[in-house]
């Protein structure tokens, strides 16, 4: 059985539809379970979990706690969450804040500077951007020293995108015209 997850707000109340409150865990004991809602149904009814590849659609909360879920019952897959029958939370995994957000979207971001850097070696804006979102969620620079180094990698990042996207699409356009002139299009 896979992991299941559930994001909610501080006090553990629903944060993305619904008006419930999920009985919190104490300490290293399990929260209650919910009580239990036959046939779930996504978008319905039912409890409403995710595994850790769809939890980063509903990480869109500054406030936001992540909790390690269990399951019982009838569990129904959709394409971005699941629906138990019965759950209960067993533990916080993860407080999702404004710092924890700017980390993450940091080794995002990161992670495909290469792409960037093979394109334009020697702009720095994106690899500065990335120290100064780290530097504000660890409260070590302001917030204008923040934006204006994200401004600059923004500006980096479009005029990448923007050649990158012309390029290829003019490789494109070019395999296609030889494909026109060699008379394997009709």
């Amino acid at each position: 059985m896979p992991t299941y997850y559930k994001v909610l707000g501080p006090k553990g109340e629903a944060i993305h539809g619904g008006s419930g409150r999920w009985h919190l865990p104490k300490g290293k004991r399990p929260g209650k379970w919910m009580r239990r809602i036959p046939n779930p149904v996504p978008c319905i009814c039912g409890y409403h979990v995710v595994t850790a590849p769809q939890l980063l659609t509903w990480l869109d909360r500054n406030d936001a706690t992540v909790y390690r879920v269990d399951v019982r019952g009838t569990v129904v897959k959709a394409d971005d969450k699941s629906v138990a029958e019965q759950a209960r939370l067993l533990g916080s995994a993860l407080i999702w804040n404004p710092a924890v957000a700017r980390l993450f979207a940091a080794d995002c971001a990161e992670h495909v500077l290469p792409i960037f850097e093979k394109e334009r070696p020697h702009d720095d804006r994106p690899r500065k951007a990335i120290a100064a979102a780290r530097a504000f969620a660890r409260d070590q620079i302001d917030a204008a020293a923040w934006a204006a180094a994200g401004a600059a990698a923004r500006a980096a990042a479009g005029a990448a995108a923007r050649d990158a996207a012309r390029d290829a699409e003019r490789r494109w356009q070019t395999r296609r015209l030889l494909a026109y002139l060699a008379g394997r299009v009709s």
